[in-house]
């Protein structure tokens, strides 16, 4: 039976790259070695990791714009860190838009004063504030475009006149931004990208060496950059298959041609959760997000029917994060229409038999 993946993450990646990559611990480049234990200081992977950030790159639009790829370990989490250690010398503004900004905010106050610009934490982030004041004397102001357990994104970005960070985990390569409107970027792997275990930084390189405090080697992006992310092991099937994933979005038509499918997988599904009487959903509508959609039944009572014909259908990874309960269907580049059709198809039969 085929399944249909709509696990936030790890998640679905396209079955191509998992051919090649599949192939690939058996033997990489016909070496006649795996690539689980070539050498990180091989050809083979130097030109592996060049590849990868450079593709990052391509793909952001961001070549010959004073801005540096960076494969690093830690997950998003360390870079709620990161970002405060190397650019927070007195006040950040923060925007809190969910569970993962709220941890960012709470790794910057370590470092300095921290100002919260917004929250939507007053209706458990099920929308993204508008209509806010930036304070004119930040060192950065810090964004979250897309709420992974929520189900809400930034559809538009503010004009600032300070260095503009965003925590892009869960839709990096999904959809056509200006990107160098962000002075820094990071993203785990393990949603649009790569499995678990690496995660991207793009970072404009001049806002960088302005903090008084020293910065441990392996926390400072300089160390990283003068290294092309070599300082330390990387992550070497991680990235391999992270440069595999955006090779095949490269092939595919890049950001724009990922974006329109994207859009018409979250056309029909929320759709469908706005004309079945049996689905209501969590986000506000203008907030909600392509790769996250988040719903639930308006009644209950139909949660073990629904369940047992989801999953009888070959579906995977549905069930709402515990902050939101209901249901959580993650729709990121890899995973097909026709994967969408299905869940849809279900909930449609649900109000027929209901």
């Amino acid at each position: 039976m085929k399944r249909h993946n709509f696990s936030a993450g790890p998640c679905i990646l396209p079955q191509e790259v998992f051919q090649e990559a599949s192939e690939a611990i058996l033997n990489f480049n016909n070496s006649g070695l795996s690539i689980l234990e070539i050498s990180h200081r091989s050809k083979d992977f130097v030109d592996v990791m060049d590849e990868a950030r450079n593709l990052a790159l391509e793909l952001l639009g961001l070549e010959g714009k004073g801005y540096k790829a960076l494969f690093l370990q830690g997950g998003a989490s360390t870079q709620f860190l990161m970002t405060a250690y190397n650019l927070l010398q007195k006040k950040a503004g923060y925007l809190n838009t969910g569970t993962w900004s709220d941890k960012a905010i709470k790794e910057a106050k370590l470092f300095g004063e921290v100002v919260e610009i917004a929250s939507s934490k007053d209706a458990n982030y099920n929308y993204i504030p508008k209509g806010y004041e930036i304070p004119k004397d930040l060192d950065y102001l810090h964004v979250t475009s897309n709420n992974t357990i929520f189900g809400t994104q930034m559809k538009d970005f503010p004009e600032v006149d300070c260095p503009l960070i965003c925590d892009m985990s869960s839709d990096i390569f999904s959809r056509q931004i200006d990107f160098s409107q962000f002075d820094l970027i990071y993203a785990g792997a393990q949603k649009n990208m790569g499995p678990a275990g690496t995660t991207l930084v793009v970072v404009q390189e001049d806002i960088l060496g302005k903090v008084s405090r020293a910065i441990p080697s392996m926390m400072d992006y300089k160390t990283h950059i003068s290294k092309s992310s070599m300082f330390n092991t990387p992550a070497v099937y991680a990235v391999y298959v992270s440069m595999l994933t955006m090779r095949w979005l490269k092939n595919l038509g890049g950001i724009a041609a990922i974006e329109e499918m994207n859009d018409r997988k979250a056309t029909l599904l929320y759709s469908e959760i706005e004309l079945n009487p049996l689905f209501k959903g969590f986000a506000a509508k203008e907030d909600r997000s392509t790769m996250n959609a988040t719903f639930s039944l308006t009644d209950e009572d139909l949660k073990e029917t629904f369940d047992a014909m989801w999953q009888e259908a070959g579906i995977n990874g549905l069930n709402g994060h515990r902050s939101v309960g209901g249901y959580r269907a993650s729709m990121y580049n890899a995973l097909s229409l026709e994967s969408v059709g299905t869940l849809v198809d279900v909930m449609s039969e649900l109000e027929r038999k209901a």
